[in-house]
């Protein structure tokens, strides 16, 4: 059975995941598409600590500074599996298969959704154990 922790984490994660995800379209007119992505993670990430933090892992005593920089580490993992996965989605895979409806969007959906497990897992155990 899923936990109510768990469930919790997917819901603050999928609001900094659309955060993250609107603010890639809106990099993407200034940015190429693999720079708007990390910048538009960076964004998410800050989204997503402060909602884990005050809304899901309540027991957290740790100073703050000291979850911030698990909550970043965990969240580079996060990162580059996101960063991989939508940049060679984007730039080979689609292209070669001649995808070009949405590609962008649906390579940064894809790479978005691909650390979900690995993050709550991380930050369960180290981030606000």
């Amino acid at each position: 059975m899923v936990s109510r922790q768990f469930l919790g984490f997917l819901f603050t994660g999928g609001i900094a995941a659309v955060i993250n995800f609107l603010t890639r379209i809106f990099l993407s007119s200034y940015f190429d598409f693999p720079t708007a992505v990390v910048i538009a993670y960076l964004i998410g990430m800050a989204s997503a600590f402060i909602l884990a933090r005050s809304l899901i892992f309540l027991g957290d005593t740790k100073p703050m500074h000291h979850s911030m920089i698990r909550f970043l580490i965990i969240n580079i993992i996060g990162l580059a599996q996101t960063w991989g996965i939508s940049v060679a989605l984007e730039v080979y895979i689609f292209p070669y298969a001649g995808m070009k409806f949405y590609s962008a969007e649906i390579a940064h959906i894809i790479g978005l959704a691909f650390p979900v497990a690995t993050s709550f897992y991380g930050h369960k155990k180290w981030t606000f154990n």
